[in-house]
């Protein structure tokens, strides 16, 4: 049971590049995790939680000069600033009253507004949903975990490339800093 007063459903890069069959990072299993997203959003709403939505967003020039980190080398040119590839996509209910955060890295705690707000807001608890679940996904929970947040995994409301990429992360969530549900199983009071 989630008090919707210090609860927030976030949702984790569910973007044209990622969800779109044309995106430059698509994965079918991500584009299939909309409609138990979009469930979860609405279930949030009406019971009165915060939303928040996260987008991965990628300056053109962000990663050169870079010692060692660059995704584009190990994920190829996605989710470029300004591009349709960027945008959330179209099937989701994102309104003016939902924070959303841009990011530039795996977790979207890094560098961003997201703990501000969570903490102006008194959100303790984090209904984490979205893709990948193996990367955005568990790197943004665990950023959670270790900042105090009570971060909870959505399991089949998470993208993922193999299957057993999501297994991985949800094992390693609920072992190691947070913890795992079921759609079915989130209510709030």
């Amino acid at each position: 049971m989630f008090d919707p007063d210090s609860t927030a459903v976030v949702v984790v890069d569910m973007q044209n590049g990622f969800c779109h069959p044309e995106g430059s990072l698509f994965a079918p299993d991500s584009e299939a995790a909309i409609e138990p997203v979009t469930d979860l959003v609405a279930r949030a709403r009406d019971a009165g939680a915060s939303v928040v939505y996260t987008k991965d967003t990628h300056p053109e020039e962000q990663f050169e000069g870079n010692h060692y980190y660059d995704e584009f080398e190990r994920w190829g040119e996605h989710v470029v600033e300004g591009t349709w590839d960027a945008e959330l996509h179209d099937d989701l209910d994102v309104r003016d009253e939902d924070y959303v955060v841009e990011k530039h890295t795996y977790d979207a705690f890094y560098e961003t507004g997201l703990e501000g707000y969570l903490d102006s807001h008194g959100i303790d608890d984090l209904l984490i949903c979205g893709t990948l679940a193996n990367v955005c996904v568990l790197h943004t929970a665990g950023s959670a975990g270790l900042r105090d947040y009570k971060p909870v995994l959505v399991e089949d409301a998470l993208g993922y490339i193999e299957a057993e990429h999501k297994e991985y992360a949800v094992d390693h969530a609920d072992w190691l800093f947070g913890e795992v549900t079921e759609l079915s199983e989130v209510a709030f009071d």
